[in-house]
């Protein structure tokens, strides 16, 4: 059995081995005086120990924040998460989500309505004793917006079927969905035709460097019209239909006209989905270009061959000399042919600009007059030989003017 000493004698033998707590707080008298002792105790000078004491304070101060941020961080963002997912919990019990395709009308609203295209405000006069036409282009309302920055560059085109010898266009209106036209144009027809016949309206929206898009359409069928007064109204655009002819292609090209040296300057640069002629659905597209004086045949050009393409690329350029008198006078022919070695060519389609066109080639014609000495290239819509063949008329071409004897 092992004797344990006695606990008092220990703890006597304790307290005599160590100093007297009392003698070390208050042998110098206070608190103060202790914290001063043990600084001085420190083998560094006062200003390195405050230095210490400094840098400590700010560790902890530090430490101290980044623990309420991220404590605080936290907590902001589970109080977030519950008020988005009460948000969509009560947002799917309205019915208001749209986490799903919906189809149209299923909103309630009809395909239809988001389908529109605008209004157009059209009149129709015909006056039997002249066999004549007049079809009125007033305004547009609401058009649907085609550009990128929510706004179109509307004109409309006026042509009759199924005789389509005649297009009309009217001025290009910049940056609206809300255009006044007040055109009117005039169509030479008898009344056994004008009854047969449709008279369509197509509203486009223009575009220098690209093909233009269609707003929408009328198809106004002629017989049906009692022609008894003039008819005035508004109608919804309808959808483009596919009733039209095959598509002949699209061509740009680059006038410049300069005055001071009586030059004027056709770059053919490219031509897009040409009429196939081919068996293989191909062409060997060339563009020629001429010149027509009076309405009379004058001079003329022709670009290089490009075989077994429906978009060819040229960048030719001609020059022809015409004066500041003459320009005036002057129409520009352009036309796309497909080359045959056996067989003669035939024209696939046609365009002139000139002071006697209108619509689209006579703006860019216009745009060439009001800036000399500076190209200016656009994008055409091709016709047919027979459409530009009526408007035109050419006659022979100039006579060389003879040498006079002496």
């Amino acid at each position: 059995m092992i004797l344990l000493p006695s606990l008092p004698p220990l703890l006597k033998e304790a307290q005599a081995s160590l100093p007297s707590l009392n003698s070390i707080i208050f042998d110098n008298g206070t608190a103060g005086d202790l914290v001063h002792g043990l600084v001085d105790r420190i083998p560094l000078s006062s200003w390195a120990v405050k230095l210490v004491a400094g840098l400590s304070v700010v560790v902890v101060l530090g430490l101290v924040v980044c623990v309420c941020v991220c404590c605080c961080r936290g907590r902001w963002k589970k109080r977030r998460k519950k008020k988005l997912d009460e948000h969509v919990k009560l947002a799917s019990l309205s019915g208001q989500t749209s986490a799903t395709l919906v189809q149209p009308g299923a909103d309630g609203t009809s395909s239809a309505e988001n389908q529109r295209r605008g209004k157009l405000l059209y009149s129709l006069e015909f006056n039997a004793a002249l066999s004549q036409l007049t079809v009125g282009v007033k305004q547009a309302s609401s058009l649907k917006a085609m550009d990128a920055g929510g706004s179109s560059d509307p004109y409309v085109k006026v042509y009759l079927l199924p005789d389509k010898t005649k297009t009309c266009e009217t001025k290009v209106l910049k940056n609206r969905l809300d255009a006044v036209f007040n055109e009117h144009f005039d169509f030479q027809v008898s009344k056994a035709t004008l009854l047969k016949s449709t008279a369509v309206l197509q509203v486009f929206d223009f575009d220098r460097f690209s093909k233009h898009d269609i707003i929408g359409e009328l198809r106004l069928e002629l017989g049906q019209v009692d022609w008894n007064h003039v008819i005035e109204e508004w109608r919804e655009l309808e959808e483009p239909t596919t009733m039209e002819e095959e598509n002949l292609g699209d061509i740009c090209f680059s006038l410049r006209f300069v005055p001071t040296s009586s030059k004027l300057t056709v770059v053919i640069l490219e031509a897009k989905n040409l009429k196939s002629t081919d068996l293989d659905g191909s062409s060997d597209p060339y563009v020629k270009v001429q010149l027509a004086l009076d309405k009379r045949k004058w001079k003329k050009k022709k670009t290089t061959v490009k075989n077994n393409t429906l978009n060819p690329y040229y960048n030719e350029a001609f020059t022809f000399k015409v004066s500041l008198e003459q320009i005036r006078r002057v129409n520009l022919v352009i036309s796309v042919w497909d080359h045959d070695p056996v067989t003669p060519n035939d024209p696939t389609g046609k365009i002139f600009l000139g002071n006697d066109s209108a619509g689209n080639q006579l703006r860019h014609w216009a745009d060439m007059l009001s800036n000399p000495r500076r190209p200016v290239a656009q994008w055409h819509t091709l016709l047919s030989p027979q459409q530009v063949n009526a408007s035109l008329t050419l006659k022979k071409k100039i006579p060389l003017v003879k040498k006079m004897p002496f």
